[in-house]
């Protein structure tokens, strides 16, 4: 048996980040994953460019059960302090949106930093490692694997969560939760493409491919973004976001062309009373999409003149509430994150320790904390890594 100071599961973000962290403070420290490859979700997000942070991470963009539990490792590992990391090893990014900060060439890139970073703080990484047991001991936690078996004061449950287990995402941490009495939050796919109903689904078929701006709501909250739609359904950023947002069954509006009020339609008819609101609508949305809406108007071509406060009406009502006819999501298989997961209020947010058992950790996102789209999640990933690397 192999005597370390930590054993971290995971060599996710948040694993790689925390091993690290505390490997640099001396600390003898082993990073387990049953993966053959470290970072696999970090290569394959973000297009394969990985949208590794975003300079307006606040609380605010972060979903819990507690979400006061997030304030505390965002202030003390802030976007600025990731970006310092990387500029260290000349990383090349980007900014595509505001905020938004992108790998310039490829997300391999950012893993050879973190691993690199592993290298130089002294930590190992063991691949291929399954994990057959754990047992909690007076002053130690035994791990049995594959490989052998480590004996540890501090255990980081750096897991992740459901999303995409073809990335080999399993439950595994919830199941160690558990074992000691934790409670864990319902999970469930967010950020994810939403599908349609089947006869909707043979409506925008045609539309498959082709995005437009638009402003997707849901229980109070509104996201202006593109939405792209797909075979399945709708995806984009608008749509992913507010799925973290809106559940199956639950009311959701799409406002295809938000530009356009009653009001400016209605002021269209007044002062360009020849132009009709096909070309209106032509200069908002894609021409496959207007083809769609004059199905539905045929009057689009005419004369805005010859229009009925009536047709502008429906209209307008037609494109302010875009009928999807949303079915479900696709669930974890396209899902960037889960929804859910430890309940936080029995983890410290300082030390991210356990409260039910001494000496074991969760970090990253099989705690119940979840970003909104854009780099938040990976910024959560290197704050609660970084931070539970400052006490392990």
């Amino acid at each position: 048996m192999e005597k370390v100071d930590v054993v971290i599961i995971g060599a996710g973000a948040s694993g790689l980040m925390c091993a690290a962290t505390a490997a640099y403070r001396g600390r003898k420290v082993v990073v387990l994953d049953h993966a053959n490859k470290a970072g696999k979700k970090i290569l394959m997000s973000g297009g394969g460019r990985c949208n590794f942070t975003n300079m307006d991470a606040a609380p605010k963009h972060f979903l819990s059960d507690n979400p006061h539990f997030c304030i505390s490792a965002l202030r003390r590992y802030s976007p600025q302090d990731f970006v310092d990391l990387v500029d260290r090893h000349g990383l090349d990014y980007v900014e595509k949106t505001p905020g938004q900060l992108f790998c310039e060439h490829s997300a391999k890139d950012l893993l050879e930093i973190l691993l690199t970073e592993l290298e130089w703080s002294g930590a190992r990484l063991q691949l291929n490692s399954k994990i057959h047991a754990i047992d909690y001991q007076a002053e130690q936690t035994v791990i049995n694997t594959n490989q052998g078996d480590f004996c540890c004061d501090s255990l980081v449950v750096a897991t992740g969560g459901l999303s995409i287990p073809t990335m080999g995402a399993s439950g595994f941490g919830y199941e160690i939760a558990k074992q000691v009495g934790h409670d864990i939050l319902p999970t469930r796919a967010s950020l994810v493409p939403i599908t349609v109903q089947p006869d909707r689904k043979a409506q925008l078929a045609e539309l498959s491919g082709i995005a437009c701006d638009i402003v997707a709501s849901a229980n109070g909250t509104s996201f202006q973004e593109p939405m792209l739609f797909t075979h399945r359904g709708v995806s984009g950023p608008s749509i992913l976001q507010i799925t973290n947002f809106w559940q199956p069954g639950e009311e959701l509006t799409i406002n295809l062309a938000p530009e356009l009020t009653l009001e400016s339609l209605q002021a269209i008819r007044q002062n360009t009373p020849k132009k009709s609101f096909e070309g209106v609508l032509s200069n908002q949305l894609p021409k496959r999409l207007v083809e769609l809406i004059k199905g539905q108007f045929p009057w689009l071509n005419e004369r805005s003149a010859q229009t009925s406060n009536e047709q502008i009406e429906s209209l307008h009502a037609y494109l302010s509430r875009f009928d999807i006819a949303p079915n479900g999501t696709e669930g974890y298989r396209t899902a960037e994150v889960t929804l859910g997961g430890v309940n936080t209020n029995e983890v410290s947010s300082k030390t991210f320790e356990s409260s039910k058992q001494k000496g074991l950790y969760f970090i990253g996102e099989v705690l119940d904390v979840t970003g909104w789209l854009g780099g938040y999640n990976f910024q959560w990933a290197w704050a609660s890594g970084f931070c539970a690397g400052q006490h392990v």
